[in-house]
């Protein structure tokens, strides 16, 4: 990793060597390390925003891994701040009970428990709420499309009088800290930028205005809750958008909010209307997004700064304090992905660490696009910690698990992990399934990594991994199996129109595969994932690409970070057809329709990335032979590696436990 920004002349507070694992202190508040778990929203609470065993189970689990401090999700400071339906609230007092238990759950595996007071101002839904979103203009979000009522005066007295509450009930309720959410695009963060406040009272005008509400609230919660009680702020170093504000426009307000009593900032950035999601970094964006922005921070204000940014490697961390760019780090994802990774990491089995991938797909995605609960991509377990079974399991194997992608790979870790015999058959070479393609466009590494991991950790549960195994029906037929695990992926689908015989046809994952070379023009039919990371493959070699989709609009949305990116790529150096059809391939290239009209796309290669269908052979002769089978991952319907890892878990308890599999978490 290459983190740029280091100590800068007349920096205050400079770590002078001081490390990840050293203890620091925020005000008053002594932490064991500098490692933090912030805020992610989960959808874990009820639906009258109160505590449940599900994030208690989930926050505990954090907790335990060895963080200095943890951060509750977003808590609500008024019923029409709420940005997430299953919300938690502190905007009364009878939510004291279950918060009190929240921080005691933390406080006791260790961590300071931090509550982050909320509001999501345009940020959200009239159904979430019940009302019409406010703002402090009436200016809609492109991402969310609502449009706001301007607050009032009194309202924003209101509001400053609701964050002080908060925050005395945060107290009362047992947390060490809290820290106010001023990023991200929120309401804080609203009133801040001139992006979203176009106010010309004591509120809005200029730069003083618009910072006047962040004072007042950071100084009403030091009235309620006293000096010593300490505040952190949350800020968007930079909105990344057109018409927001940047790091030098916000530099100011920083040390007017450490004159107000602020003891720590907390370096984010981005808001939801930010192309490309910078909030949340996908694929594309390198390690330490905001490291730069917290150098500089730390050079301007006299109190610890926390960095938040895809820093998911604690050897990271530990070298951004190490050069006095950050004094504490914060690990999101990654305390999704493996809740034990710092603990992990002080005993040095790094090896052993399941590294987030920055896929997005579990976490704001499903939240945010799906508006579905929390979950991980590649930790089956995140979320469903208060389901964790006590019993052994009613059987023990062998079990024989058929395919050797994310589905059959994690099913063999969970029948592993419980103790259970297990042998894997996969008949390709090399094990990873369809991440073996996936991984090799540009910034998709990440996904051999897992698959490597997936492998090691099966290895240190004696479960034998058996590649180039085209004796699968031979040993399925010879074993004694107490069940199969059918995970034997998908094949390509090549539609049937006349030409697709011809050699300019190739199937995307032969090209990704490097088991075929394309010509310099090349049509891609097929604008989902596969069909645009081939289309970045192949235009990061200089190959002129056109992808041809037959909907209308991009079976991969340009909304998500990663969908972000690969329009953008392709709208630069590509062309994308939408509602084109190709109805033949010849030996120029394919012929389209499209509105009515026919025209030839010349090509030397036609790439199909069309979709795919199940290989349901290996549960078809499993089941013919009379035994228990459990389907997972592309085997059932091809989608994403989401579902793919979890229907491997689901199917390894369903033969462990002799039930059947729930589904995602709920």
């Amino acid at each position: 990793m290459n983190l740029q920004g280091g100590e800068e002349k007349g920096q205050k507070g400079a770590a002078g060597g001081t490390g990840l694992w050293d203890p620091v202190r925020l005000g008053g508040l002594a932490l064991r390390n500098r490692a933090v778990m912030p805020a992610m929203g989960t959808g874990y609470a009820s639906r009258d925003g109160r505590v449940t065993p599900r994030l208690l189970a989930y926050l505990r689990r954090r907790a335990e891994g060895g963080a200095g401090m943890v951060i509750s999700e977003v808590l609500a400071v008024h019923p029409l701040g709420k940005a997430l339906p299953l919300q938690l609230g502190i905007y009364e007092d009878s939510f004291l009970p279950g918060l009190a238990e929240l921080a005691s759950t933390i406080k006791g595996a260790g961590a300071a428990a931090v509550a982050q007071l909320h509001h999501a101002g345009r940020e959200t839904f009239p159904q979430v709420i019940g009302g019409q979103p406010v703002a402090p203009s009436a200016v809609p979000s492109r991402a969310m499309g609502q449009m706001p009522r301007a607050l009032a005066r009194e309202e924003i007295s209101e509001l400053v009088t609701c964050y002080a509450a908060a925050a005395r009930r945060a107290r009362e309720a047992g947390f060490d800290a809290v820290e106010v959410h001023g990023a991200h695009g929120y309401l804080v963060n609203q009133f801040l930028s001139p992006y979203s406040n176009h106010r010309e009272d004591e509120y809005g005008g200029d730069a003083e205005g618009r910072f006047r509400f962040a004072r007042e609230v950071v100084r009403g919660i030091k009235r309620a809750t006293g000096r010593d009680f300490p505040v952190i702020f949350r800020f968007s170093a930079c909105e990344d958008v057109k018409g927001g504000y940047d790091l030098d426009y916000v530099l100011p307000l920083l040390s007017l909010l450490e004159e107000e009593g602020v003891d720590a900032f907390h370096v984010s950035r981005g808001v939801y209307d930010s192309p490309g999601n910078p909030t949340c970094p996908g694929f594309h964006y390198p390690a330490g997004i905001n490291v730069e922005n917290a150098a500089r921070v730390k050079g301007t204000v006299g109190v610890p700064v926390i960095v938040v940014g895809k820093l998911h490697d604690p050897r990271d961390a530990d070298e951004v304090i190490r050069k006095g760019q950050a004094d504490l780090v914060a690990f999101g994802r990654q305390h999704l992905a493996d809740p034990h990774f710092l603990a992990k990491a002080a005993e040095g089995r790094y090896g052993d660490i399941r590294f987030c991938i920055s896929c997005n797909q579990g976490c704001i995605e499903r939240l945010s696009l799906e508006f579905a609960p929390l979950a991980c991509s590649i930790n089956p377990e995140c979320g469903n910690e208060w389901k964790r079974r006590g019993e052994p399991p009613a059987c023990r194997g062998p079990f024989l698990v058929l395919g050797a992608g994310p589905a059959g790979l994690q099913a063999a870790i969970t029948l592993g992990e419980a103790g259970a015999e297990a042998l894997v058959l996969e008949r390709e070479e090399e094990p990873g399934g369809q991440l073996r393609a996936a991984s090799r466009p540009p910034h998709k590494e990440s996904l051999a990594a897992w698959t490597a991991w997936a492998c090691a950790r099966l290895e240190s549960l004696g479960v034998e991994v058996r590649t180039g195994c085209g004796e699968w029906r031979r040993l399925l037929e010879e074993g004694a199996w107490e069940g199969v695990v059918a995970a034997s992926g998908s094949r390509p689908l090549l539609p049937p129109v006349p030409g697709n015989e011809l050699p300019i046809n190739a199937e995307a994952r032969e090209v990704l595969l490097g088991k075929r070379a394309p010509g310099e023009r090349v049509v891609i039919v097929g604008a989902g994932p596969v069909g645009m990371e081939t289309a970045h493959f192949l235009l990061a070699k200089g190959h002129r690409v056109t992808v041809v989709e037959e909907a209308e609009a991009p079976p991969l949305s340009p909304l998500t970070s990663h969908g972000y990116f690969l329009h953008r790529l392709l709208r630069e150096k590509g062309e994308l057809r939408l509602g084109a059809r190709v109805c033949e391939v010849t030996a120029e290239g394919a012929v389209i329709q499209q509105r009515g009209g026919r025209e030839t796309l010349r090509a030397d290669t036609v790439l199909w990335a069309a979709g795919a269908v199940p290989e349901r052979g290996p549960r078809e002769a499993a089941a013919g032979l009379g035994l228990r089978v459990a389907e997972a991952g592309d085997a059932v319907s091809p989608r994403r590696l989401l579902e793919a890892v979890h229907e491997g878990a689901e199917a390894a308890e369903a033969l462990l436990y002799g039930e059947e599999g729930d589904g995602m978490p709920a």
